[in-house]
Formats: structure tokens, sequence, C-alpha cells
């Protein structure tokens, strides 16, 4: 950021490059994160926010607020407390999108004007039981999104630098 960009919060616990707009669309969610200005490869796009809860509580959550959240480490996840940027990320198998650490997302290419931000789920979530249908259109969608993706040799060759720490870790131990 430089000293005349605009560090007001509209996300009380999280962060939206200024590059970066909410938008309704005709996504999957009916909304999405879309590029106002071109976005550099590796660079910040939004920081995650909320409240961090083990397993025991996220399980009682609502279905709409397990999709609203991410798993930082076994066993813990990353709930919204309030609404936020983290909300409006969806998934794509042909990501643009990716994690540096367990709440920061970068840029993995250079992202256009336009285009839609998006991560695979694949990069931070182990959560069994927690599969879906996938419908991003994309040419390489892999129709059904499990907890074991992120064990797939050509994702982790795919998103190599881009993997949550705690999912980072594990594929480690696999080599």
């Amino acid at each position: 950021m430089t000293e005349k960009e605009d560090y007001s919060l509209p996300y009380p616990n999280s962060w939206l490059s200024p590059k970066l707009e909410i938008r309704q669309e005709k996504t999957v969610e009916g909304r999405g994160m879309f590029a106002v200005q071109p976005i550099a490869k590796n660079e910040v796009v939004t920081i995650w926010g909320g409240d961090v809860v083990p397993t025991a509580i996220f399980k009682d959550l609502g279905e709409h607020q397990k999709r609203q959240s991410a798993q930082v480490v076994d066993g813990f996840y990353l709930v919204s407390s309030k609404p936020g940027p983290g909300d409006y990320i969806n998934h794509s198998c042909d990501a643009n999108a990716g994690i540096r650490g367990q709440i920061v997302i970068v840029a993995m290419r250079d992202i256009a004007v336009g285009e839609e931000v998006c991560i695979d789920y694949a990069m931070c979530d182990s959560t069994p039981g927690e599969d879906f249908e996938c419908a991003c259109g994309a040419a390489n969608c892999r129709g059904t999104i499990t907890s074991e993706d992120w064990r797939l040799p050509e994702l982790r060759q795919r998103y190599a630098g881009y993997f949550s720490t705690y999912l980072q870790d594990k594929i480690d131990a696999l080599v």
C-alpha cells in the first residue's frame, strides 16, 4: 500500500484491497469478489478475519456459516462473526488466488480488471465430510470437491507455494 491509499475499514475484522469490490454477479453463490484495477502476481488481495473456533463448535454451526469459514489448523476454523471479504471469495478449480500463511489471500498470477478472484478450496481445507459438487464451470473442474483434494499430485504441483501453512505441513510430511 502507498500513503495515498484508503485505510478505512469497511470490514472491522478483515481487509479487502481497494483494487477489488464485492458485487452481485451470476456466480455460483450469486456474489463474488472482482478486480476493479489490475492486480499483480503475489499481491495481497484480502486478509480473512473472524473468530477461531474448535471443531466441536464448528460442527454445530449452520450450513451457511460453515460455508463462510476457513480451516486454519487441524481442529480449528476461522468463522465469520461479521460479514467480511472472506465470505465473498468463491471456489474455482481454475483459481487465480492462493493462500500465504493461514489468512492472507494473494494473486497467483496477474488478475485483469473484471475477473472474479477465486481460490481452490483444496488450498485450505481438509475437513472430512465437507465435500460438495462443484459448479465452477472451469475446463479443469474436478466435479466433486473433497477434503482430500490437497493430496492430488497435480494440485500440489499447480498450487505449490499457495497452500495454507497447516496443509503445506501435511504435504511436506508426505514427501
